[in-house]
């Protein structure tokens, strides 16, 4: 526990010393969509439930809850009419009866973008042959380890590496560390995930040429200069209750809120340097078979044409089917256009290997 405590200190002054520095909103955003559809189709509030392969990205503490020796899970969305790809693949084995380990890859990427920065030659002519094509994309490799410290309290940790690049004009690398823990008593289960405990720091390198300069400064565009680029910490809490019902059925309810520290955001709660995020999911677990799931997230307000404030919520459904270890998931994001948000259809699938 004093463990604990001092990952907050350490994580309190963090905030603080960022506070005084450029750090831009959403830096590294594309590591907080989610992965998995169960956890889409609930709204991304599973850091408390999320006990098997996917426990490496939403809770590492929940590695120690799988069940099998070797579990693997893939997951492929598109986003923006296919134009962006997002894919997630990760691996989990236990390495004894009170700790596991997992590696986990995540790409989102979009490919083959024209780059017309040399449309114009020398001579002032458009000549089209010189447009090239280019692929801009995020990526990060995980590696998390979660340990039982005894029946009801388990502790987790990832470290990740971070390589983002557009073309062959900018790239960035970058390190990152997120500790979490989970505490259960009886049907109700707590959790709390440290997210960039430490912050991150992405450090960026441009490579532009002569002719993607004078275009910068043609078009009156500022020159990217190298640098870094800082991600703050995000603070996730959790809490759930499962409630059983006659005939093996039993319903999960799960409540998480997310804690940013860059500043303001378009979010429920809304704050310099604290932002809150609360969002809600429900699981139906049939025979452990069947798995029926909904959630409300991405709370948002925006201002009409009559200058009147109007909030927004986006509702998801998913469902779940698991046959002699395969777990075959599905989700629909913003069921219904109740946000400003595009929906999305997700599928995901998990494996289990070497029963125990």
């Amino acid at each position: 526990m004093k463990n604990i405590f001092g990952v907050l200190i350490f994580t309190i002054s963090i905030i603080s010393y960022g506070q005084n520095l450029n750090t831009p909103k959403y830096s590294n955003e594309f590591l907080n969509i989610g992965v998995g559809a169960r956890a889409l189709g609930m709204s991304n509030a599973v850091i408390t439930s999320t006990e098997d392969v996917m426990s490496g990205y939403w809770n590492p503490a929940g590695l120690t809850n799988i069940d099998q020796d070797l579990q693997i899970g893939l997951m492929h969305a598109e986003y923006f009419a296919g134009i962006a790809k997002y894919d997630f693949g990760s691996i989990a084995k236990n390495i004894d009866e009170k700790s596991a380990v997992s590696f986990s890859f995540l790409r989102f990427g979009v490919d083959n973008i024209p780059n017309t920065t040399e449309l114009i030659d020398a001579q002032g002519n458009i000549n089209y042959d010189r447009i090239s094509y280019f692929t801009a994309a995020d990526m990060a490799f995980i590696m998390s380890y979660g340990r039982k410290l005894n029946d009801q309290f388990s502790i987790g940790g990832s470290a990740k590496i971070i390589n983002r690049k557009a073309g062959d004009f900018a790239n960035a690398w970058g390190f990152g560390i997120d500790f979490s823990a989970k505490y259960q008593y009886k049907s109700w289960k707590f959790a709390v995930m440290g997210k960039d405990i430490t912050s991150t720091f992405n450090v960026w390198n441009y490579h532009l040429s002569d002719e993607m300069i004078n275009t910068f400064i043609e078009t009156d565009n500022e020159l990217p200069q190298n640098g870094i680029e800082l991600t703050m910490p995000r603070i996730i809490l959790g809490g759930s209750r499962l409630t059983s019902f006659k005939n093996d059925i039993s319903l999960l309810t799960e409540l998480n809120f997310d804690l940013t520290t860059d500043g303001n955001r378009n979010v429920l709660i809304s704050g310099n340097p604290i932002s809150i995020d609360p969002h809600m999911g429900f699981e139906l677990n049939i025979k452990d078979l069947v798995f029926i799931r909904s959630g409300i997230g991405n709370i948002q307000k925006y201002t009409d044409n009559t200058n009147k404030s109007i909030y927004t919520l986006q509702p998801n459904i998913g469902l779940g089917l698991k046959i002699k270890g395969v777990t075959i998931e599905y989700a629909l994001t913003d069921i219904g256009d109740a946000s400003v948000a595009l929906y999305s259809n997700i599928f995901s699938l998990k494996f289990d290997l070497n029963p125990n």
